[in-house]
């Protein structure tokens, strides 16, 4: 069968035509406008944007409270777990003084020195809350806030299992000793941590050698850390006692 030939366009259709890809072309250009002006409000810091931010995770009855119900929607959206440790530098940035609560004033203070107004710009913040915790001086810092951030606030000392949760968060990776710490804290007398207490665990584990062979018994340590050191050389000389005999 012999291709039919093709139709010659018509002036009114190729004025359609033409009319259809300069609406087309219109709208790509109008988009990609409106797109490029989203993207440069969102470059800048706004405390106005930041408020509302804050008042997605509040409730009517408490609109300048963001607490646990709203805590566990903020950290969903930007896409970390409550108990990562980068939620504990945030609230440090913040000046937060409850664990689990961010105040309107707190939200607003940490924010705006992060520069932070929405979901998008808080995860690219992320990393660099983290990486605050590679500088020993704010690792400090932050470690000794943590204390007086979880206590409760009506108790002048930590309770021993918030405590061992804490150390673990922020000493678990890096304290070669602190299994054997966490292990003796379980077998102790101990059912509170007090601040002095709790400083002098992050010096312990900085300055003391695996071994123990610069502890000086006899030096300003709590009573705490001296009682750990003597039951971890009774633990090893018993592994070490048993390994001979076998």
């Amino acid at each position: 069968m012999p291709r039919g030939k093709r139709r010659a366009p018509e002036i009114g259709d190729n004025m359609d035509g033409q009319s259809k890809r300069a609406r087309t072309s219109y709208t790509t250009i109008a988009t990609q406008q409106t797109s490029r002006r989203h993207i440069r409000a969102e470059d800048g810091f706004s405390q106005k944007r930041c408020l509302a931010w804050f008042h997605e995770y509040t409730t009517p009855d408490e609109p300048d409270t963001l607490g646990p119900d709203g805590m566990e929607k903020f950290c969903e959206d930007i896409g970390v777990e409550p108990e990562n440790i980068v939620m504990l530098v945030l609230a440090y940035k913040m000046g937060a003084t409850q664990m689990g609560f961010f105040s309107q004033q707190e939200w607003l203070k940490g924010l705006t020195d992060l520069e932070c107004d929405s979901t998008a710009k808080m995860v690219v913040k992320l990393d660099y809350l983290r990486s605050i915790l590679n500088d020993p001086n704010s690792f400090k810092s932050i470690y000794r806030y943590a204390y007086d951030f979880a206590k409760d606030s009506d108790q002048r000392s930590m309770d021993i299992l918030t405590a061992k949760a804490m150390l673990q968060l922020l000493l678990g990776k890096h304290w070669t000793l602190y299994p054997q710490f966490a292990q003796f804290l379980e077998q102790s007398k101990y059912k509170v941590i007090n601040k002095d207490q709790w400083c002098n665990i992050l010096e312990f584990s900085r300055t003391i050698c695996i071994d123990l062979s610069n502890y000086d018994i006899d030096g300003a340590w709590p009573v705490m850390l001296d009682e750990f050191v003597e039951w971890l050389r009774l633990q090893r000389g018993l592994v070490v006692g048993s390994s001979g005999s076998s």
